[in-house]
């Protein structure tokens, strides 16, 4: 096929706001809002460490048999351009954001204003914005995606202003958990093409972009990556005719597999490979890799490229404190390397600093109890039925027939404790292997709680309690032993994740418990018309946690407003490719 018959690139639909959108809230009532606000995610609650297992076992399982992806082969195939009047583009992105409503709300709110001041510099608002990859957490519910992500952008830009942004989405893991089919419904929709004030540009789960003076922007979908589909390789392969050798990518990705890959080497592949098939024999560059996923801000810096990671969208903090100092991509144990020359990229900035993100660590002492009730109580339960079932040997006697049924057999109480602290250490959700630290920490944590539990039998069997009719030793130990015992165990648990994540041993875990909402961040990108692209890696140190309905009227202007502003600042000083 000749280059005249492939069709030019599409203009985006303009934006058609709903009848929510035109309403504007008369006070922060949910039911005049249209969306409840969340709290953030307890990512260490019981139910939610059940089903998150469940979910992601399921999309191992059954993920290919979900895969949605085949079928977008009847969907639309154009590309897309954007262009702002002064020939040039503002451009955001933004990652990892349907948390909690003062995290997610306060970057949405930054967004959506026309104007900021960072550190000097005056950035109008973004013609585009790309999300980056899980928009909901924890799940893609169709209730999660109206609560923790539309309905707080729908709040901060109620309709399109004159200058009608656009966006474009890839999806994440968790928009993946449903098989992708409530992201379909709100980012890729033949009518209604709108998300809150956003026009929504794509037509499939991936997109391709022009973008002013020959940069390109090219969003990825490779189910967590698992591997690039036949129709979407067709598809960038029909992008790919677009491209020439002065063509510059911009490639948007579900993960940071370059940082990924430093532990699992086959974690870059997919991208390896389509940079090495699609991209590189167009003689274009691929000069930004840009993702969300681990919820923080890095960038390392190469020879040809950027590879940035950019998560920090709403989600709880992820540190930056233990990530290499040096990558090489692709890795040189993977055969992806026969194929590809391996490059070295050196750390060059991170959000937050390292010194600050170690400081972070040790706040999981005071906020594990609180923030995941859940988890302690859980922890109290099983120190109560393990302290019983140790009572009941020391104390030499069996007890009352109900009292057999109650009590659990010790061996059987040892087995689970230290079975689940080793399980713990390397919860089947997360990739890679098991290896002999992970044992070891897991081991050396059940034994902890086996210590724990029999200092905690010493001291009841000291007490009047054990000796009481039953079952009054039973509901004395509930309300009293349960709730101090974990307590005590959160704590436990806590310095557990503080050791181990210096052997880099449950790091997500370390920082999921304590849920962290503030070092937030986003990027915005500014295109001039000569082909210059510059990055301004936003900052937002402290999230807003107070919130006022706004007095303007204006139907662009957000519903509701932060008490005390927002100070944003840069991360790093802009960066700056030609």
């Amino acid at each position: 096929m000749s280059d005249d018959h492939v069709p030019p690139p599409q203009p985006i639909p303009e934006a058609h706001p709903g009848e929510r959108a035109t309403r504007r809230p008369r006070s922060l009532d949910p039911l005049e809002l249209g969306f409840t606000p969340r709290k953030p995610v307890p990512w260490l609650a019981p139910l939610l460490l059940i089903s998150t297992g469940v979910r992601t076992l399921l999309a191992i399982l059954f993920g290919a048999y979900l895969d949605k992806r085949e079928l977008q082969n009847a969907f639309g195939d154009a590309t897309f351009r954007q262009v702002g009047p002064d020939g040039g583009l503002w451009l955001d992105y933004v990652a990892d954001l349907g948390d909690g409503f003062d995290a997610t709300y306060s970057v949405a709110y930054l967004l959506a204003q026309p104007e900021l001041e960072v550190d000097g510099h005056r950035l109008p608002r973004a013609q585009t914005l790309v999300m980056g990859g899980d928009q909901v957490y924890p799940s893609a519910a169709y209730e999660a995606y109206e609560d923790r992500c539309k309905g707080p952008y729908q709040a901060a830009m109620p309709v399109a202003p004159p200058q009608r942004p656009t966006l474009f989405a890839v999806p994440g893991n968790h928009d993946w958990y449903d098989g992708l089919t409530a992201f379909l419904r709100l980012f890729v929709r033949s009518r209604d093409r709108h998300f809150a004030g956003w026009g929504t540009g794509q037509s499939r789960s991936y997109f391709a972009v022009e973008l002013p003076a020959d940069w390109w922007l090219l969003g990825l979908d490779d189910q967590s990556g698992s591997y690039l589909d036949d129709p979407q390789l067709t598809y960038f392969d029909e992008v790919a005719r677009k491209l020439t050798p002065r063509a510059k990518v911009i490639l948007a990705v579900p993960a940071p597999t370059w940082v990924k890959a430093h532990d699992h080497p086959t974690a870059y592949d997919s991208i390896d490979y389509f940079i090495r098939t699609i991209v590189a024999p167009t003689g274009a560059q691929v000069r930004l890799l840009v993702s969300g996923d681990l919820h923080h801000y890095a960038r390392y810096t190469g020879p040809e490229r950027q590879l940035i990671t950019c998560g920090g969208g709403g989600a709880y903090l992820y540190p930056t404190h233990q990530l290499p100092e040096r990558l090489e991509v692709p890795p040189r144990d993977t055969l992806a390397r026969r194929s590809s020359r391996t490059r070295e990229y050196e750390l060059a900035a991170r959000y937050p600093d390292k010194a600050r993100s170690r400081k972070y660590g040790w706040g999981i002492f005071a906020r594990l109890p609180f923030r995941n009730p859940g988890f302690t109580t859980l922890l109290g339960t099983l120190h109560t039925l393990l302290m019983l079932a140790m009572a009941g040997v020391a104390a030499n006697h069996v007890g009352t027939t109900e009292q057999r049924l109650f009590s659990v057999p010790l061996v059987i109480m040892l087995v689970v404790t230290l079975l689940s602290a080793a399980f713990f250490a390397k919860p089947p959700s997360s990739g890679g292997k098991r290896h002999a630290r992970h044992w070891i920490l897991g081991v050396t944590h059940g034994l902890a709680n086996v210590a724990l539990a029999a200092g905690g039998t010493w001291l009841w069997l000291h007490l009047p309690f054990y000796d009481w009719p039953w079952p009054l030793p039973a509901v004395a130990a509930a309300v009293l032993y349960g709730p101090v015992s974990g307590l005590v165990a959160s704590q436990v648990v806590a310095l557990y994740l503080l050791v181990a994540g210096s052997f880099g041993v449950n790091v997500n875990e370390l920082f999921a418990g304590q849920g962290i909402e503030d070092s937030k961040s986003f990027l915005r990108f500014r295109i001039d018309p000569d082909g210059t692209l510059t990055i301004y890696p936003i900052a937002v140190d402290k999230v807003s946690h107070a919130w006022q309905l706004n007095e303007d009227e204006s139907p662009t202007s957000s519903w509701i407003l932060p008490k005390s502003p927002l100070t944003p600042r840069l991360a790093e000083p802009p960066i700056v490719l030609r």
